[in-house]
């Protein structure tokens, strides 16, 4: 058996996950959790999510807001300098 497009490192094919299965997923996370903790754990999943990508793409432009934020820190406002 030869495999065309998803494949494992050994040649053997990986199965797809379908409409059912997360489905299945889905009505057991419901029952483990129950319907209050469900969207708090679907956030934190999310923000965890994010993050991985975010580490994997090198960064995003979070870092190029930090490093723009001291610039505006130093320089001092106008409405400070008149009170």
């Amino acid at each position: 058996m030869q495999c065309q497009s998803s494949c494992n490192g050994k040649g053997l094919p990986v199965p797809s996950i379908g409409p059912l299965e997360l489905i299945v997923v889905l009505v057991i996370a419901l029952v483990i959790l129950g319907p209050k903790k469900l969207p708090d754990a679907a956030r934190s999943l999310g923000s965890g999510l994010r993050g991985f990508k975010d580490s994997l793409s090198g960064g995003t432009d979070d870092h190029k807001a930090l490093a723009e934020a001291p610039a505006e820190r130093e320089a001092p406002s106008t409405s400070a300098a008149a009170a």
